[in-house]
């Protein structure tokens, strides 16, 4: 099953770990044959070759180009058959869909039994962070899918030679995934899709999928195993992008941002003439004193609706020239893949998620299907794009001065403000809430409750989660400057105050903070910005003339909405066991905008706090 060739790649390791894993996969999946995936090029070429031999990807016509199409009914996380094997069951503070290990493995293991008869094993290695660095997590991913492998090796630093340095350790996650029975090259047994994530083991199963998202281990999945690492060992592993911020000439300052979901977080990390380091998940540790960040990955899954030239001109060009890309679920036609929002005309028929496509196709329950998926993606090297930072991969990471949170409050949040320290920055990264969109099954405008915009991937306490925030910020020298943004506040007739771009002023204005380059106004709620300031930023930015009426109405504290948010907080955190310093803030908030309601009345100008 394993020739001389793939054995001695595997020996070349020597690690027991690796060998008693790969044993026990080969005994439980049963494959016709097992090929051991190194660092080389020839490897990664034949990951290639084998995805578009197999059909799960298959060639366009511009160069490098490949379309992926998953299941119609496997086109995104599936909440619902993501589950915590746990030693115990506990609460979290929040709701957690865990499960025993032995009931849950014994389950997976069922399901996974002989499931890869007649097929052929890939066996691959990936280090999560830049190689050979204090930041480094190897990982290995077991998986009968060459699209999964292919998906990977643009999206994660190559680790074979990692594991080699590694020297037989064991300290590493281990992912074991197959798409399971196929029909058309589509998953078939949907019904029996799950994705365990083993906390006990550092392991995840996942099966019967094939959406990257629940197939590509080392991304989502292997975030909740750095998660429950990281507060182990006093790091943070956080939902958030790194950019460099460029302020005054030659000076850049880099900044950490974490937003839910639709909330601009992808189109903060590429605004106009700043530079990108990653765009989705960061590792932040102390060292010497200093905060330091790198970006996990080396590249973009990223969402492509909406993409266009106009919008995201770096993200258009680079999806638009030869270079390697894997497009997925989106419309094909004539071997160009068109997808929601590009803006260009859409043939009428073509190929999709859905096999033939054309204009007006229903679903078996008689829904009409998109050309393209909403969630439709593209997967691509960040040194594929033009703002690409030059510490990318730097080992030492990039020393992080400011931490920024971000939601979607269409009538309370003011679109910038500063903590007043770093037990404030927390709070304010615990109350991070967002508003559902049309897009959202459900209710629009329904508020939801999103702590560092990470609830999604918690696992351990809530309160423990702030608690290693709180204790990881005192231990620096210096710690960062936090701040909140809002790009959706809105006015009595549900108009928009702010244009796309103003995020760059804000943004701009923080960097200027951080740099002690502007003076800020003291309010109930942190720190904001003087009109004088943000009139010179919107000229030199966006050669845009900035109103002090706009500033009024955009500045302005609506202290009655706030303190309903308060309110919000206490009935959740109230319910919970958090530290007494957090307590303390969300006391002082309180105090002070009833204090400053008291005096001023419910809508606050920011002239009331000059």
């Amino acid at each position: 099953m394993i020739d001389e060739q793939n054995r001695s790649k595997l020996e070349a390791l020597g690690n027991p770990k690796v060998m008693e894993y790969l044993n026990e996969a080969i005994e439980l999946c049963k494959p016709a044959k097992v090929t051991i995936i190194t660092d080389s090029q020839e490897d990664i070429n034949y990951v290639k070759e084998l995805a578009l031999r197999n059909g799960e990807e298959f060639k366009l016509t511009m160069q490098g180009h490949t379309v992926h199409f998953d299941g119609i009914y496997d086109q995104g996380r599936d909440k619902r058959n993501t589950r915590y094997l746990v030693k115990e069951i506990e609460d979290w503070g929040f709701k957690a869909n865990t499960m025993l290990q032995p009931e849950g493995a014994a389950e997976i293991k069922e399901i996974l039994n002989g499931i890869m008869e007649g097929k052929e094993m890939l066996v691959a290695f990936f280090c999560l962070g830049p190689a050979n660095s204090p930041f480094s997590m190897r990982a290995m991913q077991i998986t009968d899918s060459a699209y999964v492998v292919h998906s990977e090796t643009i999206l994660y630093r190559p680790g074979y030679e990692e594991f080699k340095r590694m020297q037989g350790s064991s300290d590493f996650f281990y992912f074991l995934h197959s798409a399971g029975e196929l029909n058309e090259g589509k998953t078939v047994n949907i019904d029996k899709r799950r994705i365990y994530i083993d906390l006990t083991e550092n392991r995840v199963y996942t099966v019967n999928n094939q959406y990257a998202g629940n197939s590509v281990g080392l991304k989502k999945l292997a975030f909740r195993l750095a998660i429950q690492k990281a507060n182990r060992e006093d790091w943070l592993a956080e939902h958030m992008f790194l950019m460099g911020v460029h302020g005054k000439p030659g000076r850049v300052t880099y900044f950490a941002g974490a937003f839910p979901s639709a909330c601009g977080k992808t189109s903060t990390a590429m605004l106009p003439g700043q530079t990108i380091v990653g765009d989705d998940i960061a590792y932040l540790r102390n060292i010497n004193g200093r905060l330091k960040a790198v970006n996990v990955e080396k590249g973009i899954f990223g969402i492509i609706q909406d993409v266009n030239p106009s919008d995201d001109p770096l993200i258009y060009e680079a999806l638009t020239t030869p270079r390697e890309v894997i497009f997925s679920n989106v419309l094909v036609h004539d071997g160009k893949p068109y997808w929601l929002g590009m803006g260009q005309e859409v043939p009428d028929s073509g190929i999709n998620y859905s096999g033939e496509w054309y204009k007006g196709k229903k679903d078996e329950r008689g829904r009409e299907i998109s050309y393209a998926h909403k969630n439709a993606r593209y997967t691509i090297a960040l040194r594929e794009l033009g703002n690409a930072d030059e510490n990318l991969d730097n080992p030492e990471g990039v020393h992080v001065q400011a931490i920024v949170y971000g939601g979607r409050d269409s009538d309370t949040t003011v679109p910038v403000s500063e903590s007043l320290n770093w037990e404030h920055g927390v709070f304010t990264g615990a109350t991070v809430e967002s508003e559902t969109t049309a897009a959202t099954i459900g209710a629009e405008g329904v508020r939801t409750h999103d702590p560092m915009a990470n609830k999604d991937f918690l696992v351990l306490h809530l309160g423990r989660y702030i608690e290693n925030h709180l204790k990881f910020g005192k231990g620096l020298n210096k710690a960062p400057t936090v701040f909140a943004v809002n790009y959706f506040l809105k006015d009595e007739n549900g108009r928009y105050l702010n244009g796309k771009l103003d995020k760059k002023v804000w943004i701009l204005w923080a960097e200027g903070r951080v740099n002690g380059d502007f003076d800020a106004i003291e309010t109930p709620i942190g720190r904001i910005p003087k009109y004088e300031d943000l009139k010179v930023l919107f000229k030199e930015a966006l050669d845009k003339d900035y109103t002090e009426e706009e500033y009024i109405e955009q500045f302005s504290i609506r202290a009655d909405k706030y303190l309903e948010k308060m309110d919000r907080m206490a009935e959740i955190y109230g319910r919970i066991e958090v530290p007494q310093e957090f307590s303390n803030q969300m006391e002082a908030v309180i105090t002070r905008l009833k204090e400053a309601r008291e005096k001023h009345g419910s809508i606050i100008s920011p002239k009331a706090f000059q």
